[in-house]
């Protein structure tokens, strides 16, 4: 096997765990390199240091499977998988959940979420993706998946020199599915829906607003397909307005809202979020609940303070419609935000919208998304609902 051999001087956060081995830390190689094969890696003083898939068009050039001397075959991720499979029923998820999270599941670039009995996945990196068919035959083996599809239409795939791609990974089946979460229905499209047709990492925080909606006029923003908003609708609130840009999304969310048969009271328009703040704000709109749910602003370093300009923005004028006492719920996904930086933000944009905010709950991802300490991008999630007044 081709091995791989670091620099004397590293980051220590290879020994500390994290899989992710960048070019300029390797000292030299070994033997032949074809993307996507299996390498030993050694640190600088020979002692082994794991194994894993190496792709020398990638900036990561090789990502760690195992810190073990064992093989890599089509058991070894069926015993991964069925491991995540097992971590999911010990925490309570079993209907609908990310059954695999990438490097938190020591399976890097390799996403899978369970809606049921429908899976999706992800292979993110040529290593993973050269073993597609065994993953697609673990879940056939470990379940009895009604269908498997693959949502590979994604940008990062360039990256690792492989197409973006979608379609059947089993016989084909109607890609619009139903699931269930906290009592309520919703529609799924797995075909073309955004990411995998679903957010289930906010799925425990879509709970976190029964109490604050009750008998409240509620603004969702960024909806999406309407879940945070349905959920709002289903615990009680007296009226629920949901926007967003995307006319499909739109469509979707007052299909979920039919679905649950809360249409009376929750309603979707299809309008631009920036726009539609600023303006309202100057009209004088209130509400007594704002919830911002928007998508991730930067996916580079170079654009962060872009980014959390644009979150304080929306923030800003989120506050702006509340109601003294109402309750803003606010979420960002971008990863390179740190939680202190958007709790700094929603602080500056109180600051600068003159109110006074009282933290009521401040939450990540889904337990499903477990997060591993020294590996950033898997502490991605900021979910946050504050008690807005004036000062």
């Amino acid at each position: 096997m081709t091995k791989v051999y670091l620099r004397k001087k590293i980051a220590p956060r290879i020994a500390h765990g994290h899989p992710w081995i960048y070019g300029n830390e390797v000292e030299r190689i070994d033997g032949t390199v074809e993307g996507g094969d299996i390498v030993e890696v050694y640190y600088g003083d020979q002692k082994f240091a794991g194994i894993g898939y190496i792709n020398p068009k990638s900036q990561i050039l090789v990502r760690l499977l195992t810190r073990k001397k064992e093989t890599i075959d089509e058991q070894f991720f069926y015993n991964r998988i069925l491991e995540a499979w097992h971590y999911r029923q010990k925490i309570g998820y079993t209907e609908n959940c990310r059954l695999v999270f990438g490097e938190a599941d020591q399976l890097p670039a390799l996403v899978i979420d369970k809606f049921n009995d429908y899976f999706v996945i992800q292979t993110l990196s040529l290593g993973i993706d050269k073993w597609k068919a065994a993953i697609v035959k673990a879940i056939s083996s470990i379940f009895t998946p009604k269908g498997i599809y693959e949502r590979n239409d994604v940008p990062v795939r360039e990256l690792e020199g492989l197409p973006q791609l979608k379609g059947f990974l089993s016989a084909s089946f109607d890609t619009t599915i139903i699931i269930r979460e906290n009592g309520l229905q919703f529609y799924v499209d797995i075909e073309n829906g955004q990411k995998t047709g679903y957010f289930l990492d906010q799925q425990n925080n879509r709970n976190a607003i029964e109490h604050i909606v009750k008998g409240a006029d509620v603004l969702g923003v960024f909806t999406y397909t309407g879940t945070f908003e349905i959920h709002a609708a289903h615990y009680g609130a007296r009226s629920v307005l949901g926007l967003d840009i995307s006319e499909t999304a739109v469509a979707q969310a007052n299909r979920n809202a039919d679905l649950n048969g809360l249409s009376n009271i929750c309603r979707f328009e299809t309008m631009n979020a920036f726009d539609v703040l600023k303006k309202w704000g100057k009209e004088g709109r209130q509400y007594d609940v704002v919830m911002l749910d928007p998508p991730a602003f930067t996916k580079s370093r170079e654009n962060i303070q872009k980014a959390l300009t644009g979150y304080k923005e929306i923030n800003l004028r989120g506050m702006k419609l509340l109601r003294s006492g109402g309750f803003l719920v606010t979420s960002s996904c971008t990863n390179l935000v740190t939680p202190d930086q958007f709790m700094q933000t929603i602080e500056m944009a109180a600051n600068d919208a003159r109110k006074k905010i009282r933290q009521v709950t401040f939450r990540q991802q889904s337990s499903d998304h477990p997060i591993i300490w020294g590996m950033e991008n898997t502490n991605y999630l900021k979910f946050l609902i504050v008690e807005v007044s004036e000062r």
